[in-house]
């Protein structure tokens, strides 16, 4: 009897963690960027965090104007589910978002691992995590653990590409030929 007691202790104790948990977007999608997928709205869900430090997350403007972007939820204060609406933007626009951790003053940003202070990833941005939903999990400390659970939100009406700063798989081709090519004019001559 006392182990059946335990037995169910311990599955009403999992239920509980479970009720608490929330996504986070899957490995492998680090440095992953935001586009518009066509020109409705996109529409933002705040999916919930475990994060000690208070985190705002933004719309990154890139106007130059300090103050512009756009705040959309703080992890610590925003309810699970709470929606955002961005808006609608030009098929293909690039949607950079920016995570302000309060504690410590750093920004974090999606995309590439070069707009971030230490060269690391600090999102996870993946496609179709529920159909036609894109989510984004950030991580908010310098230099990682990188277990990207400092906040998630999730998105529809995106799609995702890699970083602009990736060669394109074509470039190193065409710097091969360029240089056998000299190197054969060289012989020739």
């Amino acid at each position: 009897m006392k182990l059946l007691q335990k037995f169910l202790a311990a599955a009403v104790l999992a239920m509980s963690v479970a009720a608490f948990a929330f996504p986070i977007a899957a490995s492998g999608t680090e440095g992953l960027v935001v586009l518009a997928g066509n020109t409705g709205d996109i529409v933002a869900t705040y999916q919930g965090n475990t994060a000690s430090f208070s985190n705002d997350l933004y719309l990154y403007t890139d106007d130059g104007i300090a103050g512009n972007d756009v705040l959309i939820f703080n992890n610590h204060a925003s309810p699970i589910g709470s929606i955002f609406n961005l808006g609608s933007f030009a098929t293909g626009s690039e949607l950079l978002f920016r995570l302000h951790v309060n504690n410590t003053g750093n920004d974090y940003f999606t995309g590439a691992a070069t707009r971030n202070l230490d060269n690391n990833f600090h999102a996870r941005v993946q496609e179709n995590w529920m159909p036609g939903t894109t989510l984004v999990s950030f991580e908010d400390l310098l230099g990682g653990p990188f277990d990207y659970n400092d906040l998630s939100f999730s998105f529809t009406n995106t799609v995702t590409t890699a970083p602009a700063d990736v060669p394109e798989p074509a470039m190193p081709l065409l710097f091969g030929l360029a240089l056998a090519d000299l190197i054969g004019s060289r012989r020739r001559a």
